[in-house]
């Protein structure tokens, strides 16, 4: 899983504790911590806002974002250029969103999954390549 080397990862109040859990789990690359550092009650397009722009201005490799439906940071990463937020929920949907969408933002809804499974989805997304071929020309047509 450490073949990426940077990695920006933020989350909400509801997501802190997934993210200690995924930082500690990281600990063969570079992560860069957008917070927020504490369980206090914050807005999450702030740290959505700050991990996309991380990966959009190539500083970041991929990104890692936590709320607790994931809905919220997926919709503002998503209004990023060259930004695919992907909301997994489970390993499967970790794998195409990177096989079949090349998605550089790994968004998880922290009250709807275990511990174990956010390790398991965050080992997914960072350890599957972008396949390529026909997927491409798809992607590539994604963005406005």
């Amino acid at each position: 899983m450490n073949e990426l080397k940077n990695i920006a990862i933020g989350a909400d109040h509801a997501g802190f504790e997934c993210k200690q859990l995924i930082t500690n789990l990281l600990k063969n690359y570079q992560v860069k911590d957008f917070g927020t550092y504490s369980l206090d009650s914050v807005d999450y397009p702030d740290f959505a806002h700050l991990v996309a722009s991380s990966v959009e201005s190539g500083e970041n490799d991929f990104g890692i974002l936590i709320c607790g439906s994931a809905n919220g940071v997926a919709m503002t990463a998503n209004k990023h250029a060259g930004i695919r937020a992907a909301i997994c929920w489970n390993q499967e949907l970790a794998e195409l969103a990177r096989s079949h969408n090349n998605a550089n933002i790994l968004c998880i809804p922290a009250r709807f999954i275990s511990t174990d499974l956010v390790k398991i989805i965050t080992e997914k997304f960072l350890s599957t390549a972008f396949e390529g071929g026909r997927h491409a020309n798809r992607v590539n047509k994604i963005s406005c």
